[in-house]
């Protein structure tokens, strides 16, 4: 196996975890900034109410792109199993 195979391999890697943590991540941290807004403004310092929020958050963009997230880690699973052949040369 060549340095380029593995290099490569790498790269599609890192492009499916970020493609993939992208949603759940992005309105993460979108919600905590706009709660954060809301405590700065009203000065209410709760600990929890950052929390609560971003959990549901992101747990219901996790169940309504899972489908997506598993679509693309499939592929990227039967590309590298389809060219075993090629990487053992």
């Amino acid at each position: 196996m060549d340095i380029d195979i593995v290099t490569g391999i790498l790269n599609s890697a890192v492009q499916v975890i970020l493609l993939g943590s992208l949603p759940s991540v992005g309105l993460g941290l979108l919600i905590g900034l706009i709660i954060a807004l809301l405590q700065a403004v009203t000065q209410v310092q709760e600990q929890t109410l950052t929390f609560v929020p971003k959990m549901v958050v992101v747990l219901l963009v996790i169940v309504a792109t899972f489908p997506w997230v598993a679509n693309i880690v499939i592929e990227m699973t039967l590309e590298l199993w389809r060219n075993i052949p090629l990487y053992s040369r």
